[in-house]
């Protein structure tokens, strides 16, 4: 039977090596631990812009009259979206890129209806 008093402990001469964390390496341990789900990521980001992001440009220039720029950036993301995820991107590439046009289409949002 191996317990404390009969075993020798096996103490390590080396520090810990910690890694800071802060946001960029969260994001890069979450985009490591999702790279096996990289079709549930592609298909979600084109039912996510499909749903809230494309009808978006339609909102804005109706209602809010906004110029029909926003149609071309909004277009141009989805079509990066689904060559990037067809293309064989790797899963870095499509959360950045899914990450990237989210933050752009609330920022067009917002600037047109303020």
């Amino acid at each position: 039977m191996a317990t404390s008093i009969n075993h020798a402990g096996q103490w390590t001469q080396e520090p810990a090596t910690t890694t800071p964390t802060n946001i960029f390496n969260k994001w890069a341990a979450f985009t490591q631990s999702q790279s096996e789900n990289k079709t549930f990521w592609f298909l979600l980001s084109l039912v996510f812009q499909g749903v809230f992001f494309l009808p978006l440009p339609a909102l804005l220039i109706y209602y809010f009259n906004a110029p029909t720029l926003i149609v071309v950036v909004t277009l141009t993301l989805f079509f990066a979206n689904i060559i990037a995820g067809m293309g064989g991107a790797g899963i870095k590439a499509l959360l950045k890129l899914f990450a990237a046009s989210i933050v752009i289409q609330v920022l067009m949002a917002i600037i047109c209806i303020i």
